[in-house]
């Protein structure tokens, strides 16, 4: 009989898993000593617990696989809260594993003082995960795992908590093979949509998350092209598809917003429209409203659709591309991407730099919640499914270095920072070089936070706790053996990106003004 942390392992490898990040502890050395023996599950560790979901985070929306990771019990599982939560905001399939203390020495509803001892460790997550398990008895691990895995990776994707006594990990439990169960794609009745479609004469599509997750852009694209209407596509859905009817901006964007408030129908697929997307509902609710959506709740929460379909994305709308008869173009999409570039370049020359820089860049980008993630969020056109990792789902500031980390396993990435998110985890240089990963981190340094800074501007208030102490980044870098340059500007980034190769630092002294995707520069306003 293996032992459970050899179960566990077991259980993983047989989900096709090959990397977890993770950090050791006393309770869950097990989990290293079976690794040592089982050669086919990388294990990366990390320097903090928070990095280690990060990271599974940015592997899983890079990948669409199974990010995994593995920390220890109490305040270990505690470091991992933020990064879980944007996980859960975001929908990515991550699994937590954390171990707890000793099933022998927990006492029901008594907090004893054990080691790392919590009274409740699964309640903690339960706020901030899809499914939360604790693994009830050593013989129960392995299909307990298995439960976890096929929650975080069904539909709709979401992180799961595994909470596992430490005690399990080394008691011989039996063998669990799992069995993968395949969704069905069931295509429910589309008439009640066909029949709104066909009445539409300036109809919209609005591609969500979900539709990214599904893989949906191919039928996206076909039912774009059926009806010759423009696809709007949120953070979530950046890169997923290079459509030409794709509009290469964000609905802050007036150019944007019109086609929005002009449509007679609006398609949307696989998205909630939450907040950050339509400046906290400000959008006015669309004439008429197809949903196509796995979860009908999720679809009509925030507008109430006319027609909801419930089902995959990807299955619904590509039987709807065959369904629908063909239309005449009455949106130039062409002209409204070229009042988009106008727009960048008369409101910010120095963000036009950043985003020609990436102009066609292949590796996958990985922002964080900073000015330059929000030019890039906003208005840097992705061309590939999965290109683009953005925090907007619960907005984590110190995102996006970590998240980069799990990315650059396998692939290509830049991590776009600002100097003070960066400094929230900046001891994973380490993990970087000694993983050796193809990770180039583009550092914008403005001195500070600079949102936070054009927040107190705008509001009249004195500048206050936003101007940072931060080290000499590039000597930073150089310390963990990492090769670092510095710019001051824009100017020479494309040719810097083009010659970075293996764990690179670019840091770019500059300082940009937020973009009007930002809440301060929302141009739907209340009525007063």
């Amino acid at each position: 009989m293996p032992r459970g942390a050899e179960s566990l392992l077991e259980v993983l490898a047989a989900h096709d898993v090959e990397v977890v990040f993770g950090l050791p502890g006393v309770h869950n050395l097990a989990i290293w000593e079976a690794l040592r023996r089982f050669p086919g599950i990388r294990m990366i560790g990390v320097r903090h617990e928070q990095t280690a979901v990060y990271a599974a985070d940015g592997y899983a929306r890079s990948t669409g696989k199974l990010g995994v990771a593995v920390v220890t019990t109490g305040p270990g599982a505690a470091n991992t809260l933020g990064a879980t939560g944007e996980a859960w905001s975001s929908g990515s399939p991550v699994l937590v594993i954390a171990t707890d203390i000793p099933s022998t020495l927990r006492q029901p509803g008594v907090h004893r003082g054990v080691l790392h001892e919590t009274r409740d460790q699964k309640a903690m997550f339960g706020p901030v995960t899809k499914a939360a398990f604790d693994v009830p008895a050593a013989q129960e691990l392995g299909a307990c795992t298995d439960k976890a895995v096929q929650q975080a990776l069904q539909s709709p994707h979401g992180p799961v908590y595994l909470g596992v006594p430490t005690d399990f990990l080394s008691a011989d439990v039996p063998h669990h093979t799992p069995v993968k169960t395949e969704q069905a794609d069931l295509v429910p009745d589309l008439a009640e949509a066909a029949e709104l479609i066909a009445g539409a004469r300036r109809p919209l599509i609005w591609a969500g998350g979900g539709a990214a997750r599904s893989g949906a852009g191919t039928a996206i694209a076909a039912l774009a092209a059926k009806l010759q209407a423009p696809i709007i596509t949120t953070y979530g859905a950046r890169g997923l598809t290079d459509s030409r009817w794709v509009v290469r901006g964000p609905v802050h964007a007036p150019p944007v917003g019109r086609l929005w408030d002009e449509a007679d129908l609006v398609i949307a697929i696989g998205t909630d429209f939450d907040g950050m997307m339509t400046q906290n509902w400000l959008q006015p609710k669309p004439r008429n409203l197809v949903a196509i959506n796995i979860d009908k709740a999720e679809a009509n929460k925030n507008y109430p659709a006319d027609v909801t379909v419930e089902g995959d994305a990807a299955a619904v709308t590509a039987a709807l591309a065959v369904a629908v008869a063909g239309k005449e173009a009455v949106v130039d999409v062409d002209a409204v991407n070229a009042e988009v570039r106008t727009l960048v370049e008369t409101d910010s020359p120095e963000a036009a730099k950043l985003l020609r820089a990436l102009e066609g860049e292949t590796a996958t980008i990985v922002a964080d919640m900073c000015i330059p993630g929000y030019w890039i969020g906003g208005f840097h056109h992705v061309t590939r499914p999965r290109g683009l990792a953005y925090p907007v789902g619960w907005g984590t500031l110190g995102f996006g270095f970590p998240a980069a980390i799990g990315a650059a396993v396998g692939q290509r990435t830049i991590a776009v920072v600002g100097d003070g998110g960066f400094l929230f985890a900046c001891g994973d240089l380490a993990t970087l070089k000694q993983e050796n990963l193809p990770l180039t981190i583009v550092l914008v340094d403005d001195g500070g936070y600079g949102m936070l800074r054009y927040d107190q501007q705008i509001a009249g208030h004195a500048i206050s706790g936003v101007e940072l102490t931060r080290p000499d980044f590039a000597k930073l870098a150089e310390s963990f053996g990492i090769p670092a340059v510095t710019l001051d500007g824009f100017d020479g980034l494309r040719e810097e990106l083009a010659a970075a190769a293996g764990p690179t630092m670019i840091v770019v002294n500059a300082g940009l003004r937020p973009p009007i995707n930002t809440s301060p520069r929302w141009y739907r306003k209340k009525a007063t």
